[in-house]
């Protein structure tokens, strides 16, 4: 084995080949990417870099030099159009063909677009995921400016804090029951609604986005599922994102939401491997994929070692974060399934959220407590479940809890 080659410059695919490197391998490594740029950090494009705090530089994961020193060829700005599976070759938009002995998928995902039916074609109107998203966006991002938020989960509510931080007038609307439904309990959701709705915006819940309008070609008005209407300068839209799937499908590759790989993230081809949002994984007993940075720096760091004979099956231990005004949430564990949510209250401001099924404790939302978080993920990792009245009680010793 002397190629290995890695379609998707993200997270994901930088991690996976310096792990290569730093497990020995010296063999040919090229890591593949559309973007014409170094493999960046996303979670701070939304935040710092819109807000101008940080330079493009201070995104990069790793300077130039780097990928120079340790021989990994990049080949960025370049569009894979097409992997040959019994050839064992990658084709790149510009016509080079590229061989590999093993190849990597770290393509992660994409944000969902509105349909050009409602409008969602319109100039102004914008998704927040990669670096000329931010980039088109930000020159609409001024004080006293109107934009309509579509979607209330983190990527809306980290838009719309990010922007009423801006002085842009904020309206977000969420066609669920309430914000953060699908992946957070009631408590959270009113937590951080009360949180925006201190900093001004307007949150519109059980409402949906009927239709976009617009004057020669630019967004300008938008019209809810109730009727009202809103005008709007720009629009953010945060409705979830999908796995970036279109080559392995291509390729005759197992689909199950996401590319399908076994506990090592090999997928149904042996000499093809995933890793990172893209990837669909055995969990527990089920089968996951996890949209978070942590996941995409564990799990293909844990690919690569299998790559090169390592035979380690990947262990997941779920954790995400997001940062809302002066408001950091950590979240440990996955909370499907819970039936009970045990409120624990922290030093000043902060509060944690404890989710349990039956008496096992699934997972913990805490909200400027990273002790609580902390203890939270140690007693999940470890599968131990406090009694909630100790949870509930403020006065208890969380660290107590981990000792045997």
């Amino acid at each position: 084995m002397k190629k290995i080659v890695v379609i998707g410059a993200g997270q994901a695919g930088a991690s996976l080949v310096a792990r290569l490197r730093k497990d020995g391998f010296d063999g040919d490594v090229t890591l593949i990417g559309a973007e014409p740029v170094l493999p960046y950090q996303r979670p701070p494009l939304s935040k710092a870099y819109l807000l101008g705090d940080i330079a493009l530089e201070r995104l990069f994961l790793r300077p130039k030099q780097f990928y120079g020193d340790q021989n990994i060829t990049l080949k960025l700005g370049h569009k894979v159009t097409a992997i040959d599976a019994a050839a064992k070759t990658v084709t790149l938009a510009q016509g080079e063909v590229i061989t590999y002995d093993q190849l990597a998928l770290t393509t992660g995902s994409a944000p969902r677009h509105l349909p050009a039916s409602i409008g969602g074609d319109l100039a102004g109107v914008h998704v927040v995921r990669g670096l000329v998203d931010v980039d088109a966006m930000a020159p609409a991002v001024v004080q006293g400016a109107r934009v309509l938020i579509v979607g209330g989960g983190y990527i809306g509510l980290e838009a719309a804090a990010v922007m009423a931080k801006r002085g842009v007038k904020v309206t977000l609307v969420e066609m669920s029951e309430r914000i953060l439904q699908r992946v957070a309990a009631p408590e959270t959701s009113d937590y951080f609604r009360a949180l925006h709705t201190k900093h001004g915006v307007d949150i519109r819940e059980a409402i949906g986005l009927d239709r976009l309008v617009g004057t020669d070609g630019h967004v300008r008005g938008a019209v809810l599922s109730d009727a009202s209407t809103l005008e709007v300068d720009f629009v953010v839209v945060g409705v979830g994102i999908t796995p970036s799937t279109e080559l392995a499908s291509a390729a005759g590759l197992t689909l199950n939401d996401g590319v399908e790989v076994d506990a090592l993230g090999r997928t149904s081809d042996a000499a093809i491997w995933a890793a990172g949002d893209c990837a669909s994984f055995p969990h527990k007993g089920g089968r996951i994929r996890l949209e978070s940075v942590p996941n995409a720096i564990e799990q293909s760091e844990c690919v690569a070692a299998n790559m090169l004979g390592a035979d380690a099956p990947y262990e997941a231990k779920p954790w995400f974060w997001s940062d809302q005004y002066d408001v950091k949430l950590q979240i440990a564990g996955l909370n499907t399934g819970y039936d009970r949510v045990v409120t624990r209250a922290g030093k000043g401001q902060s509060v944690s959220f404890w989710y349990y099924r039956g008496g096992r404790l699934l997972a913990v939302d805490a909200m400027n407590d990273p002790r609580a978080f902390m203890i939270g993920k140690r007693l999940i990792e470890a599968g131990k479940s406090p009694d909630p009245d100790l949870i509930r009680d403020a006065a208890s010793d969380l660290k107590a809890l981990l000792r045997p």
